[in-house]
């Protein structure tokens, strides 16, 4: 009967420390569902973001693409309305530098470089129909009344 008892209390023993850790399991279950579940919220948070930003970028290039054929039209119109030379000449010259840039106070705003009396001479013995390039970066220069020539 001893002996009985003796295997009966030990069998207690160890069902109590089973029944802890079991417990001890289930918490960290518990524990581990909760992470998951942040974990979940997390990965869906991000995923709203980047499904949110994706269309931002889509609709920004869309913009930008729809701006740029519009400029590119733009281009094409006021191209067709330049002189063959001058629309050719343009072109080269705007492979090495700006192509054109505005006169203002004697100086060209292409290269910020201001013209030599020499050249300041020589550019109002000109027609103002006729084409003058910069002696400095070679653009073409768009005289205007603030030119000062």
């Amino acid at each position: 009967a001893q002996g009985l008892e003796s295997e009966l209390e030990s069998l207690l023993r160890r069902k109590r420390a089973l029944e802890d850790t079991e417990l001890e399991l289930m918490e960290r279950l518990e524990e581990a569902d909760a992470s998951v579940t942040e974990q979940e919220r997390i990965i869906a948070e991000v995923n709203d973001e980047g499904q949110r930003l994706s269309a931002e970028a889509k609709a920004a290039v869309e913009a930008s693409t729809a701006e740029f054929d519009a400029a590119t039209r733009d281009r094409e119109a006021r191209a067709s309305r330049v002189p063959v030379e001058l629309l050719a000449m343009y072109t080269t010259l705007a492979t090495r530098s700006a192509g054109a840039a505005l006169f203002r106070r004697q100086t060209c705003e292409g290269c910020r470089m201001m013209l030599s009396g020499t050249d300041l001479q020589d550019l109002r013995q000109m027609a103002a129909d006729q084409v003058a390039t910069c002696p400095e970066c070679g653009c073409i220069l768009v005289r205007t009344e603030e030119s000062g020539v």
